[in-house]
């Protein structure tokens, strides 16, 4: 039973690790909740231009403070608005994507997004790591919001 239970209990370690490689994004393009919230609170940090890719009514209801609406990419006409929008930005835009709608391994919305801005030639392209959602993972730690449009 002892080897049966620890044959067991590596089983969801290797599928995390097999959905992380399977991810559009590098270590280097990923950024924490706490470090940017952190990089937000700090007037000598880079601006960056923050772009929620998810759905509407979650948008209204509590987003990243200074983060505009493109999405839901993972519907035609939302990734189409977020390439249109994108379009007219330079490449080196250090831009900054997240979407929280539901755990990220079931997330429908942000590896399209990332995927088309980096085809697009994004060169500064990061994606905030909301592992479980948006409201678990920025709201409830107190990170600042903003609410509606």
């Amino acid at each position: 039973f002892a080897v049966a239970t620890r044959a067991l209990s590596v089983i969801p370690v290797l599928q995390t690790h097999a959905r992380a490689e399977s991810d559009p994004w590098s270590s280097a393009q990923i950024v924490q909740p706490a470090d940017f919230a952190a990089e937000l609170a700090n007037p000598k940090a880079p601006k960056s231009t923050i772009v929620y890719v998810g759905f509407r009514a979650l948008y209204d209801g509590a987003h990243i403070p200074g983060a505009i609406f493109h999405g839901p990419t993972g519907k035609p006409e939302g990734l189409a608005d977020l390439k249109a929008y994108a379009q007219s930005l330079p490449r080196d835009t250090n831009l900054v994507i997240y979407c929280g709608c539901c755990p990220l391994e079931k997330c429908p919305n942000i590896r399209v997004a990332f995927t088309a801005l980096k085809d697009m030639g994004f060169t500064h392209l990061r994606v905030v790591l909301l592992q479980h959602d948006f409201n678990t993972d920025w709201i409830t730690k107190g990170y600042p919001v903003a609410k509606g449009q």
